[in-house]
């Protein structure tokens, strides 16, 4: 199966501290690929390489096999940290907006992308009176104009109760198993992770640890209490860490 990313011991200085040290990781095409670390693991560092915010130290990255990044990330779209959005203005004037930033003359994508994640419905309603899951839906959107084929989320359930975690989900599920679109997901949610993700890397200190697929999780937590999938137990037990 083809690669949409190869990291190659990539690495990130700031200040003669490594942020990022030798990473390198594979995601295939299909994958929903969780990347999971503590606060300061590397995890944001890493998306901002993959998405060109930032420039690696050493070591460098491909995107569908290729090293023409420039190109590459036009089929790339990402949510990093929080929603960004015109609050002022409907679901759909935003995606308007967006097309124009980046070029897209033919609109006639906006009633699908809509429909993709839900919002065919707000009519008028501006995005400042939507539900923080409405906000992250409405930013998945954005990151939809254009057709990316490899969608890459910073913590997109962050600050969402428990009703707006699980429309993310669904819409995770949906834009990879119905629109066939590849996502690297970074989250510390690990239960919510476990849903979802078919493939994972455990990032820490800077470093990737191991990566592992979900049927290989399976297998690994088998002697757990009642053979049930832990994925948190696990991480806590790669890293070194002891459940409080």
């Amino acid at each position: 199966m083809s690669s949409v990313l190869t990291a190659n011991k990539v690495t990130k200085t700031f200040k003669q501290k490594k942020a990022l040290d030798e990473v390198s990781m594979d995601i295939k095409k299909g994958d929903i690929y969780g990347l999971i670390g503590k606060n300061g693991a590397g995890k944001t560092t890493l998306i901002r390489i993959i998405c060109g915010l930032a420039a690696p130290t050493g070591g460098d990255i491909k995107l569908f096999d290729s090293s023409d990044l420039v190109s590459a990330r036009k089929e790339i779209g990402t949510v990093i940290e929080s929603p960004a959005f015109y609050p002022n203005m409907t679901a759909k004037q935003n995606l308007m907006a967006q097309c124009k930033l980046m070029g897209v003359k033919n609109t006639k994508c906006i009633p699908k992308i809509l429909h993709m994640v839900g919002l065919e419905g707000t009519d008028k309603k501006k995005a400042k009176n939507f539900s923080l899951g409405m906000k992250q839906r409405l930013a998945i959107a954005l990151s939809l104009v254009g057709e990316p084929k490899f969608l890459v989320l910073d913590e997109p359930t962050n600050g969402l109760d428990p009703e707006g975690i699980k429309e993310i989900r669904e819409l995770i599920l949906t834009l990879n198993e119905k629109y066939e679109i590849t996502v690297l997901i970074s989250s510390h949610i690990l239960s919510e992770l476990s849903k979802i993700a078919t493939r994972y890397g455990i990032l820490h200190q800077g470093k990737l640890l191991e990566e592992f697929t979900e049927e290989d999780l399976w297998k690994k937590c088998s002697e757990n209490q009642n053979g049930e999938l832990d994925l948190e137990s696990y991480f806590l037990q790669v890293i070194g860490g002891n459940r409080q």
